[in-house]
């Protein structure tokens, strides 16, 4: 008799089992019994920020690991040794991908660009942005100019596209047209007219945010410091350091700061962080300073974190839009990440523009 009920005795266990949710997580914790969620973390990922219309959020696995072969048969690709006695591209660049339209810059052997599709719920992501379900942020209200949107696209396919690139021209040869040095008032008149992240102050593609988005580039690593009423969130590129302040009011409005006043509490096991009082200097995507970020850091498990973040600016988009994705542990330390030390691009620019305008003037003066 036994036997008649041994198989749907089963089914039913394995069907209870299904339904049983996973337990969850219980991170280790700091003395004052929150979270601990220091360390250091690595957001490099494939994964893009907004995703082409009518894909779904999670990809497949064979979409995946397609993408994720070819990214790194890209790298290898790139990281070949280059001709030493190639001719020099043409003044301006030759307009194909690449720093500057290819006149020269870094060969993949110095890029980070993420290897990997980012894993959200154990699901690779086509996008980091959730919310619009469509993965792509909110219209723009009437009037409002998207910013500057620099690593915002597939990495794989600008990589393949900058090694295919057609041939360069050498130097001899037809000049281009110059475009990235058309003379824009007041742009290389003065040091401080020229973006924050040329001159290296703060980190360029929203690293630091917020929103603390992946640069696509290098220099990803986040580390984090926690203290019962701080946490210090140190971001590799131009080493930004984010202070949050525990349970504190923000600052009056009349002041205002390049990464926003950001001030934190727990919900539950996550670490909410509320940011406003930002600066018409480092607007995210043509945001305003009316910018308000939400954030959330909460432990997936002893090896990853999981960031969660919102915007909002009723002066810019037509509605709140939210993205997330993980942040795998990184084992290795944060280095010192000294940018303009014997740089001297910034002089050579002003320079560069003056003895430009010279030229124009001379060439006004003979007709």
């Amino acid at each position: 008799m036994r036997s008649r009920f041994l198989v749907p005795l089963l089914v039913l266990a394995v069907a209870v089992a299904a339904q049983t949710p996973a337990k969850k997580y219980n991170p280790p914790r700091m003395a004052d019994g929150h979270p601990d969620l220091q360390g250091t973390y690595d957001a490099a990922t494939l994964t893009p920020l907004e995703r082409r219309s009518g894909t779904p959020l999670v990809m497949t696995k064979e979409e995946a690991a397609k993408q994720e072969a070819l990214a790194v048969a890209v790298k290898q690709q790139g990281d070949k040794s280059i001709d030493g006695d190639r001719g020099a591209p043409p003044k301006g660049g030759d307009g194909s991908p690449g720093p500057a339209g290819n006149v020269g810059g870094y060969n993949t052997g110095w890029l980070d660009t993420g290897s990997t599709y980012n894993v959200v719920d154990g699901q690779k992501r086509a996008s980091i942005i959730i919310d619009p379900p469509d993965g792509r942020t909110p219209p723009l209200l009437p009037g409002r100019k998207a910013g500057e949107s620099a690593y915002n696209f597939n990495i794989v396919g600008f990589l393949q596209a900058a090694i295919n690139a057609r041939p360069r021209p050498t130097s001899d040869q037809t000049e281009s047209n110059d475009p990235g040095l058309e003379r824009t008032p007041g742009a290389y008149d003065d040091p401080e007219a020229r973006p924050l992240g040329e001159r290296c102050l703060i980190g360029f593609g929203s690293t630091s945010g917020p929103p603390m988005l992946p640069n696509y580039f290098y220099n990803n690593n986040h580390q984090i410091v926690q203290t019962a009423d701080r946490v210090m969130i140190l971001t590799e590129m131009v080493h930004d350091a984010r202070i949050v302040r525990m349970n504190a009011q923000h600052l009056p409005k009349n002041i205002r700061l390049w990464l926003g006043d950001s001030v934190g509490h727990w919900e539950g096991d996550t670490l909410v962080v509320d940011t406003t009082n930002f600066t018409d200097k480092t607007a995210f995507r043509g945001s305003t300073p009316d910018l308000h970020v939400i954030e959330r850091f909460t432990r997936e498990d002893a090896h990853t974190l999981l960031y969660r973040f919102t915007i909002d600016d009723p002066k810019t988009w037509t509605k709140p839009w939210t993205g997330e994705y993980s942040w795998p542990e990184s084992k290795g330390p944060i280095y010192e990440y000294a940018c303009h030390e014997g740089n001297y691009a910034m002089k050579d620019i002003l320079k560069g523009a003056r003895i430009r305008e010279k030229e124009q003037a001379a060439k006004v003066g003979s007709k």
